[in-house]
Formats: C-alpha cells, sequence, structure tokens
C-alpha cells in the first residue's frame, strides 16, 4: 500500500510486460528520459530488454497499480571483477506516483533482493536537484558519499551535478528476519 491507500503489486519484470514497459516509458516528460541511459521509446530498445531478460545481469523490478507500470527500478549486477560485490540501482516513477512512498518501498525490495543474493553495497547516481529522489534512497537506507559537480546535462543543455549515494546492504539489512534494521540500529 502507498501513503494515500493505493494498492500496488511489486513483481520481477517478465517477458510478457514488453507492451506495459513501452507504455510506462512512453508516457513519461522527456525531461524525465534525459536521465535513461537508453532510448526508452524505441520498441526495439525495449523488445531487446525483454528477449535478452537475464536475472543473473539485471534484476528489473515494476510496481503495478491495476493493469499499468507505475514504476521501475532496476539492480545491475556486475558479474566479475573488482566490482561483483556492488550493484548498481536505477529508478523511474511515474509522476503521479511519486512522493507517495512508492520508490522508497521499491528501494526497500530491492535491499532485500541485493541481501539475497550476497550484494554488499549498493550504488547509485541521482542527479542534486532530485529531492523527492534523494529522500527516497536515503528513506531505504542509502547515504550521500559525493557529489560531482556538472557531469551531465540536462535537457536545457546545462550542467547538472550528481550525487553518489551508497547503501550498505551488509549494515542495512537483516537477513535473519527478512527486513531492513530500524535505522536507529544502524
Amino acid at each position: 500500500m502507498l501513503k494515500d491507500g493505493t494498492p500496488v503489486n511489486v513483481r520481477l519484470m517478465t517477458r510478457e510486460d514488453g507492451n506495459a514497459l513501452y507504455r510506462f516509458f512512453h508516457d513519461l516528460t522527456d525531461e524525465m528520459l534525459l536521465y535513461i541511459r537508453h532510448n526508452v521509446r524505441d520498441p526495439h530498445v525495449l523488445q531487446q530488454w525483454v528477449r535478452e531478460l537475464d536475472y543473473r545481469r539485471v534484476l528489473p523490478l515494476l510496481a503495478w497499480v491495476e493493469n499499468e507500470i507505475v514504476a521501475d527500478v532496476t539492480l545491475h549486477l556486475i558479474p566479475h571483477g573488482w566490482k561483483r560485490h556492488i550493484g548498481e540501482v536505477r529508478t523511474v516513477v511515474s509522476p503521479k506516483y511519486q512522493n507517495k512512498g512508492l520508490a522508497t518501498l521499491m528501494l526497500n525490495e530491492l535491499v532485500a533482493l541485493a541481501s539475497e543474493i550476497g550484494l554488499e553495497k549498493l550504488w547509485a547516481e541521482i542527479p542534486l536537484d532530485s529531492p523527492g529522489a534523494i529522500r527516497a534512497f536515503r528513506n531505504a537506507g542509502f547515504g550521500c558519499k559525493a557529489v560531482i559537480e556538472g557531469l551531465v546535462k540536462d535537457i536545457h543543455q546545462r550542467n547538472v551535478d550528481i550525487l553518489i549515494m551508497i547503501c550498505d546492504v551488509t549494515a542495512h539489512y537483516d537477513p535473519r528476519w527478512g527486513t531492513l534494521k530500524p535505522l536507529e540500529a544502524l
């Protein structure tokens, strides 16, 4: 349930979700799409995601309200090398479902999944001018670690600062109980 009482279903993406995922991304503003690393308005890109779905590389969680996707949160895994214990988190939440606790709910699910598969840290890059996203990540146990000034450009070609946030999964999630540790216990 969201803060306003809206029931939401969160589950892993399946190969049958391609059309709904296309509708979700197609309805987002150009400004929101700027921070997504792929051209998600191109149906071929989404077809490739669905066709090549591999939970060993990416764990995509979708939030559904009735028959509509309202958020997409992904955990990108690094199978080899010095970052193999780290997962990268990316989030996209429909504007009409922002500030309702949805991002935090989904991020908490992702932290739990990360713990179950043995990840130790989660990494996220967030535009510094996105206080709602920063709040959601903080609520899910992520801490602010660095600001990289002017790293990316917004839709108007202005430089945007990026905040690096990290979640110490092993400190934040209690696998014995299957729950997040209370913030006061951290």
